[in-house]
């Protein structure tokens, strides 16, 4: 048995490394491409508005509508693809309203019409235009300050001046001099750059957060409520679970054993004037199964909440539960988590402790193994647990097997489980926990 605990630093950021001229890039080309896409949404849009708005009192003032608020999901499309390169997060596309299959021309037209995503793609098509006319003057001007302030020693010479030009130089009382002029000119060029890219950065999230919060603002509500759900449905299955698991337990094996030590102790106090000695042999043999029982009562209780997970933490939580092991476990695990600074959540530690038990309950009962590493370590705020086995593969998380449930205990705890367990092995179970 080996058991081994070594201290893991937290992740680096993954946005750390991202370079300030690549980002600079990114958020340029944004801002620049921004507009001129933004005055063909605004043209596009206004025009069919318009149209549509003018000939409502006739028929045709509908499909015209129901065309705009295509072209302007379109446009809002181009916009949502180009948003999470300067948000640096995921893509989100709303889910529109479709019509029915088979359903009519006109249905299809008014399906577009009572979509109130469609009218905010539309509203964004339209105002984006004043955004951009700010963002776009702004980066413009920044870029010909910072390359035109930065560089003009080298074209100081080509600029004609005659006598009675009067410079910034001039006005600010440094003479009249090419040192003077350069010199002021270069100090503004340096200005523009080193805060190039802070300003077009600021332009370009102000461009995006406003595309974010009409486009994509409505559908991450959506999509949170829909996992707020799924983790409401998960943490009741889990609930659910665990409570038949705990009731199965408890009648196939405490249970028996108390009807059991009932019926010897009542066929002890029947032998008891008759035949002394037989009745000592029954209660011996009760006293076994009250001990047995305690056992049984002690290992259905660290299954639920050990007392060493609540005062100890999880490092030694799992070092006691890796120490019962019926095969050699090979244990890493951050020390800071068992720190009074650094402990996760209650929550989190069961949830954690709990993914842990039923693994190695899994490799003793099924894998076939002959060892097992388990890491359990904290980075960038997850607490990642991973369990290797040896054994023959073929573990899945199928409805009607154990780890079904255990995927349902994390994603409760709004964390992942992946299993990778291939025929023949080696069988790998990770776990990601928000702490």
């Amino acid at each position: 048995m080996t058991t081994t605990a070594t201290a893991v630093g937290a992740g680096a950021d993954p946005d750390a490394g991202r370079s300030v001229l690549r980002q600079l890039a990114i958020d340029s080309g944004y801002v620049l491409l921004g507009f001129p896409l933004a005055l063909a949404s605004f043209i596009v849009l206004i025009v069919g508005f318009s149209l549509s708005a003018g000939l409502m009192v006739t028929v045709t003032g509908l499909p015209i509508l129901a065309g705009t608020l295509f072209a302007a999901r379109s446009f809002a499309d181009i916009e949502r693809l180009r948003m999470p390169a300067v948000l640096r997060q995921p893509r989100v596309r709303p889910n529109y309203r479709t019509a029915e299959p088979g359903a009519s021309a006109w249905r299809r037209i008014f399906v577009p019409i009572t979509d109130a995503q469609s009218w905010l793609d539309l509203a964004h098509g339209i105002l984006k235009v004043i955004i951009s006319i700010g963002t776009f003057v702004i980066t413009v001007a920044w870029w010909a300050g910072a390359i035109g302030g930065s560089l003009y020693w080298a074209y100081d010479w080509t600029l004609p001046t005659g006598p009675n030009d009067e410079g910034l130089h001039e006005l600010l009382g440094l003479g009249d001099t090419p040192v003077a002029r350069i010199g002021l000119n270069s100090a503004l060029g340096v200005f523009f750059l080193i805060t190039l890219p802070l300003v077009v950065r600021g332009c370009a999230m102000m461009q995006a957060s406003f595309g974010r919060a009409l486009l994509t603002g409505v559908a991450e509500m959506r999509n949170r409520i829909t996992v707020l759900e799924e983790q409401k449905r998960a943490a009741v299955s889990a609930e659910a679970t665990a409570l038949r698991r705990l009731e199965r337990d408890i009648h196939d094996g405490p249970q028996q054993r108390l009807v059991r030590l009932a019926m010897d102790l009542s066929r002890a106090q029947q032998q008891l004037a008759s035949d002394p000695e037989a009745a000592r042999q029954t209660l011996d043999e009760a006293l076994a199964q009250t001990r047995d029982t305690l056992a049984e009562l002690r290992a259905l209780s660290r299954g639920i909440a050990p007392p060493i997970l609540v005062d100890r933490g999880l490092p030694s939580a799992l070092a006691a539960l890796a120490g019962r092991g019926l095969i050699p476990i090979d244990l890493t695990v951050d020390p800071q988590l068992g720190t009074r600074d650094g402990r996760p959540d209650p929550a989190v530690e069961s949830t954690a402790y709990f993914v842990v038990a039923e693994a190695l309950t899994n490799v003793a009962k099924h894998s076939r193994a002959t060892e097992c590493w388990l890491a359990v370590t904290r980075a960038d705020r997850t607490l990642q647990i991973v369990v290797i086995d040896d054994g023959e593969g073929g573990a899945h998380l199928s409805k009607g097997h154990g780890l079904a449930g255990l995927a349902d205990r994390v994603h409760a705890n709004d964390g992942t489980l992946s299993v990778l367990s291939p025929p023949g092995g080696p069988t790998e179970i990770r776990a990601d926990l928000p702490c």
